[in-house]
């Protein structure tokens, strides 16, 4: 799929009118901002492709005895990037999944809503694009400098085969071995334990991959330029800065402007987002426990490494939600953790049954809540 600065979609006998992002603005500044931090030397990918390849076949031999779940889907594929080629496929994510989505809210639409003259329009769509871009730029070429691993999920039915794939952002992790002096095999093997976990998840679960992506269309399908919801933002933002509370805490900054219906699928998204990624901190610890004896080492590092930010990068975590994110490891862990504590992986592998059985956000946070709900006395 071409990345370049296309037109959005439209029929053929309709003219096609421009995303409301610049997608290759968006890679550029990414780019841009990627190449600010240094890529270790020597560095030899072709190297590292081997090595991930195997530490990824037997990451799913390790996840399937630890969890029961077995994916129809093959072997899982497993492929070194650099920074740029993760943005790369970051940004193809956002521009099928997201993008219609923030195409109904382009100057070019409010424009035609309002009758503004076209000239005006097409201004301040070209400047809107360009700025939103930039932006979207500048945060994913500040996450590639950070991210090690991540399991691209097909979102949709078309091209599965540009999909369905664990990333290994390369630079990254060799800096990360060099820097600490991890013994590179486990290091590899322990970050695959948890990527093919997520794909084990969505893959041998027949139902999670169209439950998520209805939820993120749920949560985006209502987005409109109603300036009545950034003087409610404002309001709420005031509110929480009073009472001493953080506005960015739970939701980042597309918190402060959804509509009661959205921060309820937020939520959601939230509740599932925890239980994966504690099911897959669990699985890594538990699959990895006679393989990967340097693995409380390596989660020190990486605790230390997300509570060592300060400052503006401080602040560009709460703004993208990634603090947020960070909480759902330890959320999610605890509540797998409670769950087999009291009925045993049995009771925990409910969860897989149908969407139904899912925690909401508030049984996460409460597993006994949970567990009143579904354990044996309401087994049907």
């Amino acid at each position: 799929m071409s990345l370049g600065d296309g037109d959005g979609a439209g029929r053929q006998d309709e003219p096609r009118q421009p995303d409301a992002v610049s997608w290759d603005v968006a890679q550029r500044i990414a780019e841009w901002v990627a190449r600010r931090s240094p890529v270790p030397a020597p560095y030899r990918p072709d190297l590292l492709q081997a090595d991930v390849a195997d530490v990824t076949a037997e990451a799913e031999a390790l996840v399937e005895a630890a969890t029961g779940l077995r994916s129809p889907g093959g072997p899982t594929r497993a492929e070194v990037t650099d920074r740029a080629g993760w943005v790369a496929a970051n940004i193809a994510g956002f521009r099928r999944l997201v993008g219609p989505h923030l195409d109904r809210l382009s100057p070019h639409r409010a424009g035609e809503r309002f009758g503004l003259d076209p000239r005006v329009t097409r201004s301040l769509t070209a400047a809107s694009r360009a700025a939103t871009g930039a932006q979207m730029g500048t945060i994913l070429g500040w996450l590639s400098t950070r991210v090690l691993g991540q399991y691209d999920l097909p979102m949709v039915d078309d091209a599965p085969d540009e999909h369905d794939v664990v990333y290994f952002v390369g630079p990254n992790i060799v800096a990360l071995e060099r820097e600490h002096g991890f013994d590179p095999h486990q290091f590899r093997l322990w970050l695959a334990l948890h990527e093919v976990t997520h794909r084990y998840q969505f893959t041998a679960v027949p139902w999670m991959r169209q439950y998520f992506v209805s939820l993120v269309d749920s949560g985006l399908a209502s987005l409109g330029p109603d300036p009545s919801r950034w003087a409610e933002a404002l309001r709420r933002l005031t509110e929480d800065v009073l009472a001493g509370r953080n506005p960015l805490r739970e939701h980042g900054a597309l918190g402060l402007v959804a509509t009661p219906e959205q921060l309820e699928d937020l939520r959601q998204i939230q509740a599932l987002m925890s239980l994966l990624e504690g099911h897959g901190d669990v699985t890594m610890g538990r699959a990895g426990a006679d393989v990967v004896p340097s693995a409380p080492e390596f989660a020190a590092v990486l605790r230390r490494r997300r509570n060592q930010a300060r400052g503006p990068v401080r602040l560009l975590q709460q703004l993208v939600g990634l603090e947020a994110k960070l909480r759902q490891y330890e959320e999610g862990a605890r509540f797998v953790t409670a769950v087999e504590a009291s009925g045993g992986p049995e009771l925990f592998r409910r969860v897989w049954t149908g969407p139904e059985w899912l925690p909401s956000l508030g049984e996460l946070r409460d597993p006994d809540r949970w567990i009143a709900r579904v354990g044996p006395a309401a087994a049907r």
